[in-house]
């Protein structure tokens, strides 16, 4: 049976992976908060170990060698490995509270008012909420678990709980529909201004598409980095503008925006529920992913 190769010490594999990456053993000794020559000396008993030569030592700085370019994903890796588990041992020691990354918009127009009844069902659990403004990556090792938009559902290591597709569809406040009369015409469009996402600009695009209207009478446009900002100008009487259905479906109700066109279109994609595969089966996070999901299917069966 082959034995296993002998695995360095770690502070001289720390010593490489910061020097690598910055290319310099004084600013990986400030890093790592010791001296250059500590660094240095490290790295020669790494090199001793292996056999090989990691680094050209430079009049200025150091340089990898083929051994070293070779050798120093591995390492970045395995620490961006051990830092991450190091994260995930830290939240789920933490049982006591659950932290949830989502957009801003999705926070606020729609999970906020909602957290009442799962904290009814739940009052001795914590919920931390962290938001972005971005179509953002999820920071996943600093959080529970994350509510997002994609398109492509397919990072290897996440969970993916699918939430709800959404249909799209223009809405505007009360006073801004009575200006717009007739069908779905670019002529009835032409009468208020349009807001859009500079973040999401299809979202007009495959709306005029399926209405079958050539954008040819383009008024001005207020853009906006969020459904957020563009909603609350709908809402002001500033114009009309498309998105999905669920984060507007209670305005409608309660009469603050009016949805002026009957056709609605698939968003592309999906909003999902995502973890980390491996905490799937954690219990606090299975109770927020089961009430999540009821509370979606409340909102399409309405």
């Amino acid at each position: 049976m082959m034995s296993k190769p002998r695995i360095p010490p770690l502070g001289s594999l720390r010593a490489f992976e910061a020097s690598a990456r910055l290319l310099s053993f004084r600013l990986a000794g400030d890093e790592l908060g010791v001296t250059q020559s500590a660094i240095s000396h490290r790295i020669a008993e790494l090199e001793t170990i292996l056999g090989v030569k990691l680094f050209e030592r430079l009049p200025r700085g150091v340089s990898l060698t083929d051994s070293g370019t070779l050798y120093y994903p591995y390492m970045r890796d395995a620490f961006e490995k051990i830092a991450r588990g190091t994260a995930l041992i830290n939240r789920i020691g933490t049982a006591d509270d659950l932290a949830i990354e989502t957009y801003a918009t999705f926070a606020i127009r729609w999970l906020i008012p909602r957290l009442t009844d799962f904290r009814k069902i739940n009052p001795n659990l914590a919920i931390r909420i962290g938001t972005s403004q971005l179509d953002w990556e999820l920071n996943i090792d600093s959080s529970d678990i994350g509510i997002i938009h994609t398109t492509r559902p397919e990072r290897m290591n996440l969970h993916y709980r699918q939430l709800v597709k959404a249909q799209m569809c223009p809405v505007c406040s009360p006073a801004v529909a009575e200006r717009i009369t007739g069908d779905t015409d670019a002529k009835a469009l032409g009468k208020v201004p349009r807001l859009a996402l500079y973040t999401a600009p299809e979202d007009w695009g495959t709306w005029l598409d399926a209405a079958g209207i050539t954008d040819t009478a383009r008024t001005d446009t207020l853009k906006f980095d969020t459904y957020l900002a563009a909603l609350q100008s709908a809402l002001d009487g500033q114009g009309v503008v498309v998105a999905p259905d669920f984060l507007v479906q209670e305005d409608i109700k309660a009469g603050r925006l009016v949805a002026p066109f009957s056709l609605k279109v698939p968003q592309p994609g999906a909003w999902y529920m995502i973890c980390r595969k491996e905490r799937v089966g954690e219990a606090r996070i299975k109770r927020f992913e089961n009430w999540l999901a009821d509370q979606f299917s409340r909102v399409t069966s309405s």
